[in-house]
């Protein structure tokens, strides 16, 4: 159909517009939508487009669809011219051009997010700062500590330390066999006599062995180191 012949069928003023400006976008608009996009440069009054819009989907120019409460428009797609094969061509390769664009921002956008990322899990300028203050107050405070133990006087020697070690040997040796004494077959005699003296003591074991003199590794909280 001709513009001349097109435009008789609309007829003019708001169908016409509404027409032309629906092919034009070839996407589809409430009625609400279209007032608001045509109303400030054509003056359309919102009754005159829901009309207009009635009309043209009536006359088959315009497709309506229902969504709910809300009616949506869209032109005709048959009555809009076909597309030549260059057309068509240059509009794939369009999509191809901006498909990659757009591959390439969602991969700038995955780097900035890791960024950010790594940007919030980092200390601030000034939590830095203080973290270094820290630092350097506990350096100095083990340089100070260093400079004293070397300048002190009453270092232990070599030979002292292997007195010491050597005594501690010597006891743990006597505490071990005195244990096993203890823990012997021929001391079981021994603990059968305690339990029976306790069978007829009125206070308790603890106390008994208090009044009696024995001692018991417990009693001090001590435990036999281990052997070197």
């Amino acid at each position: 159909m001709s513009k001349g012949r097109e435009g008789a069928a609309v007829g003019g003023g708001p169908t016409a517009v509404l027409l032309r400006y629906l092919r034009e976008q070839n996407r589809p608009y409430s009625a609400q939508d279209a007032f608001g996009n045509l109303q400030r440069e054509h003056g359309l009054g919102k009754a005159a487009v829901v009309k207009a819009l009635e009309q043209l989907a009536q006359q088959g120019h315009i497709r309506e669809k229902t969504y709910g409460k809300q009616k949506i428009y869209f032109a005709n797609q048959e009555e809009l011219p076909a597309a030549s094969e260059a057309e068509l061509r240059s509009l794939d390769g369009e999509i191809t051009t901006r498909a990659a664009a757009v591959q390439a921002l969602q991969q700038k956008c995955r780097q900035l997010e890791a960024e950010l990322k790594d940007l919030n899990s980092s200390m601030t300028t000034t939590e830095m700062a203080r973290e270094l203050e820290e630092l350097r107050r506990e350096c100095d405070s083990y340089s100070e500590k260093l400079k004293r133990m070397k300048s002190a006087t009453n270092h232990v020697t070599p030979e002292e330390k292997e007195k010491v070690c050597s005594e501690q040997k010597l006891y743990c040796k006597e505490w071990r066999r005195r244990k096993r004494m203890v823990t012997a077959v021929p001391s079981r005699r021994a603990t059968e006599l305690l339990d029976a003296i306790l069978e007829g003591y009125p206070k308790s074991k603890k106390q008994f062995f208090e009044e009696v003199g024995i001692e018991t590794d417990e009693d001090h909280h001590v435990t036999l180191p281990e052997a070197v």
